[in-house]
């Protein structure tokens, strides 16, 4: 395996102006971070200073727009495909631009028993983001809620994500990144160094640990979809992040290529899967806080191209051990079938 040079062991993507090479690549168009004086302003030393520059300052509008889409969507939202469904619980599969919420007031009364005169009792066991699509799972009782949360919270829940991401490739195919993860002091998630956890943040909180295995499928168009399978981590090349990650250069149009990733998160972070997509130099397509691009072979990106593809865990009541699988998005599907 190909080990991963130590000048990739610390990447960012850039977070001052425009890259040049926009001129040279019109098909995308990316947002850029604010100044790199903004980013790297010297803390008080009160609190520790994140790794991962704030969010670029045009991503404000377009989220603001994205939002009231969502809103509009989620409000006339009629109902999600159920991938399984028993007395206890139901996993349903959610559509991007759609907020987890109208999963709850959408789903039918009838499935949660036969007796309307009961009282609906629905919780949402795991959570994703507004543009993230894919599995999640509805519980029916307050007992199987409790347990189910308590999984999820103590990452005995196994999942998998299919990310399409626009950057420059890596030098590996599997990889393990550790970091902190935390808000900064304008509220915004960000990753910190691992030497940070443990440290106070603005507000009360502090900084926590994440960790993620990452595996490459393909790169513009060249690769070989696979399924998950389970990593052994003694095989994995790991990064530590201890500090700021350096530009990353790449040479001609490689540095905006398309790479479909799979990710394996270790823990459940917000927002955990993107942020470290940016800081190994490849934010996800369409992800506008973390340097994502915003225009993508002429067409704007209405969301971020991510999927929560599988879910593995032991049912609550039988004791079984379920897994289930996602259909893939159409970008998903678009990309995997290009792939020589």
């Amino acid at each position: 395996m190909t080990k991963l040079p130590l000048s990739l062991l610390l990447l960012q993507p850039p977070a001052g102006a425009a890259s040049p090479l926009r001129s040279l690549l019109p098909p995308a168009r990316r947002l850029t971070a604010m100044s790199a004086a903004t980013s790297t302003a010297p803390s008080s030393g009160e609190y520790p200073s994140p790794v991962s520059p704030p969010y670029p300052a045009a991503s404000k509008d377009v989220e603001l727009r994205r939002a009231m889409t969502a809103s509009a969507r989620s409000a006339a939202f009629a109902s999600a495909d159920v991938v399984f469904e028993d007395e206890w619980l139901a996993v349903v599969d959610k559509p991007a631009g759609v907020y987890c919420d109208a999963l709850l007031t959408s789903f039918p009364c009838s499935a949660i028993s036969e007796d309307p005169a009961i009282k609906p009792n629905l919780h949402l066991a795991n959570r994703l983001d507004r543009d993230t699509s894919g599995l999640m799972v509805i519980t029916k009782c307050n007992k199987v809620a409790g347990k189910l949360v308590k999984a999820f919270t103590d990452h005995k829940v196994k999942k998998t994500y299919l990310a399409l991401c626009i950057g420059c490739p890596p030098t590996w195919e599997k990889i393990k990144i550790c970091s902190g993860h935390g808000r900064s002091k304008h509220g915004a998630w960000r990753v910190y160094a691992m030497s940070d956890v443990g440290r106070s943040l603005p507000g009360g909180s502090v900084v926590r640990d994440m960790s993620t295995q990452f595996q490459v499928l393909g790169v513009n168009g060249k690769g070989q979809f696979r399924e998950p399978n389970n990593f052994c981590t003694d095989d994995i090349e790991s990064i530590t992040v201890q500090e700021k990650a350096a530009d990353q250069t790449c040479s001609g149009d490689v540095n905006n290529s398309a790479i479909l990733v799979r990710a394996y998160p270790q823990s459940g972070r917000t927002h955990q899967i993107r942020l470290h997509c940016q800081y190994l130099g490849f934010p996800i397509r369409g992800d506008v806080k973390y340097g994502g691009v915003i225009e993508w072979n002429g067409v704007e990106c209405d969301g971020h191209a991510l999927h929560a593809e599988s879910l593995s865990f032991v049912h609550p009541i039988t004791g079984l051990p379920i897994t289930f699988r996602s259909p893939l998005p159409s970008w998903a599907k678009d990309c995997i079938s290009t792939m020589e």
